[in-house]
């Protein structure tokens, strides 16, 4: 098993707006290196407590040796998105202190060469997060209609060439299946013009399919609200992004509980805000963080805080 090194981005910043202390329940919801659990963990022992969730195998295994001191720490290995089922088959009715999202993929998935998630290494088509996942990029790129193609390029990949991407992976796999990421590349090479850009051509579309095989924004959208009626009052919500489809996300759950007003299907109804922003922007990577890890440049830090529990 390779070492599972991740590079936490905005570590002091994400975990200092938790205002950690002694006595209380604090979640990590991605665990991945384990670089923010550490630090809360120093913060809140003896007696706080740390849940850390993460549905990735060597992530899980790394962090047990890593944080293999802490008596305090337990390691879920399973997905953010069942946070709220393991707090209630736990009977933990309320988390006191806070929880923090680090959002994506993490360092060690994407330069995997094994894993799926680089247009840089030969790979098989893969992708998940989950190894023990039956659905994997395989899926989507053999088996999706064109048009389930084009939409999830141009959602989630924001992709100005999807149409003509798809209808190349289509005629394709009509000759031969497509197996590997420089399978993929391939095609999307032969798909689209040359035009200058910093950005190598595959990368939307590899973001595109890795965030459909691992039902990335859905998992999102529904955990923020299952957080939203776990914290007690005055926990915080830390969340760190990565592109924009995320932190649009989370802006605008955000904005809808921090508003005295609230709208459902064209019925207005009053509601108190359940949330108050710490930050009304967000906090971006400082420069020296910058220099350390260039990667940190697309990520964002938004922060509220919990109020009038109903």
């Amino acid at each position: 098993m390779e070492e599972f090194r991740h590079y936490p981005v905005m570590l002091k910043e994400a975990v200092g707006a938790l205002n950690c202390s002694e006595g209380k329940l604090y979640i990590d919801a991605t665990l991945g290196g384990g670089g923010y659990s550490e630090l809360i963990l120093k913060k809140i022992s003896p007696d706080g407590i740390l849940i850390a969730f993460d549905v990735d195998s060597d992530a899980v295994e790394n962090a047990k040796i890593r944080l293999k001191d802490y008596k305090n720490l337990t390691i879920v290995k399973d997905s953010y998105k069942n946070i709220k089922k393991y707090l209630e088959e736990n009977n933990i009715d309320k988390i006191t202190g806070g929880i923090v999202f680090d959002l994506g993929a993490s360092t060690p998935q994407l330069t995997s060469k094994q894993r799926g998630f680089s247009f840089l290494s030969d790979a098989k088509l893969d992708m998940r997060f989950n190894q023990q996942g039956d659905f994997s990029a395989y899926d989507v790129i053999n088996d999706y209609k064109e048009a389930e193609l084009v939409r999830i390029f141009s959602e989630y990949g924001e992709e100005r060439f999807s149409k003509r991407i798809a209808k190349k992976i289509v005629e394709t796999r009509k000759i031969k299946k497509i197996e590997t990421t420089k399978d993929l590349v391939n095609i999307i090479f032969e798909a689209t013009p040359r035009i200058k850009s910093k950005i190598h051509p595959a990368t939307r579309v590899f973001q595109a399919v890795r965030i459909e095989v691992n039902d990335e924004l859905n998992n999102i959208k529904n955990t923020l609200n299952d957080v939203l009626t776990l914290l007690e009052n005055d926990a915080i919500l830390s969340i760190v992004t990565f592109h924009s489809l995320e932190d649009r996300i989370v802006k605008q759950f955000f904005k809808k509980y921090s508003k005295e007003w609230s709208g459902e299907e064209g019925k207005f109804e009053y509601n108190p805000p359940l949330l108050e922003l710490v930050n009304k922007k967000p906090i971006t990577a400082s420069e020296e963080e910058l220099r350390e890890n260039p990667p940190s440049r697309s990520a964002k830090l938004r922060i509220a805080k919990r109020i009038n529990n109903r």
